[in-house]
């Protein structure tokens, strides 16, 4: 006729203590020991990093080679913007020494592609405020220059008001004046 209750239940407790134990077992054999130490991640991953080779620099150096840049760079609009974030990693031009690679650098409608990566849209950091910034292609209609131009034929990439700002000083014109 079958199996009665208790069976039934001895056979449930014996297969739940199996896949218990081997979960544990499991668990044993394929976590790491310094899992857990210091939260919810491997800690031997700190040191396994700091093996790692540095791949990405900060601006200071890039400066320290590229110093007209740099003086741009600095004084402009996009200061507090990664050379990288334009460029590509530090590590694929220089191994700290001496130079190992051409970082690519944008022409024409590339500069475009690249700048829109962050003027394509106004920026809502907050539901009622949007952080100051120029949004594409409302700034191209609002200059009433054609929609096909790109970037740098008005504005200096690493210091976009640069060329805006000597315009306007040769010109004597101001922005209320436009």
């Amino acid at each position: 006729m079958g199996l009665s209750y208790k069976m039934r239940l001895v056979i449930l407790a014996l297969g739940i203590c199996i896949m218990a134990g081997s979960g544990l077992l499991l668990k044993g054999l394929l976590v790491p020991d310094s899992f857990g130490v210091y939260g919810p991640y491997r800690a031997d991953a700190i040191a396994e990093n700091t093996e790692l080779p540095i791949r990405h620099g900060t601006n200071s150096s890039c400066y320290a080679c590229h110093t007209y840049e740099a003086k741009v760079h600095k004084t402009g609009l996009h200061s507090t913007i990664s050379c990288e974030f334009c460029h590509g990693p530090w590590a694929d031009h220089t191994d700290g020494k001496k130079k190992i690679g051409t970082l690519p650098v944008k022409t024409n409608q590339d500069i475009t592609t690249l700048c829109l990566r962050c003027h394509n849209t106004e920026i809502k950091a907050r539901s009622q405020q949007v952080i100051k910034t120029v949004a594409m292609p409302g700034h191209l209609e609002s200059q009433k220059v054609k929609l096909t131009h790109n970037c740098n034929q008005c504005h200096h990439v690493h210091a976009p008001l640069k060329y805006i700002k000597r315009a306007r000083q040769i010109t004597g014109l101001t922005e209320e004046k436009i």
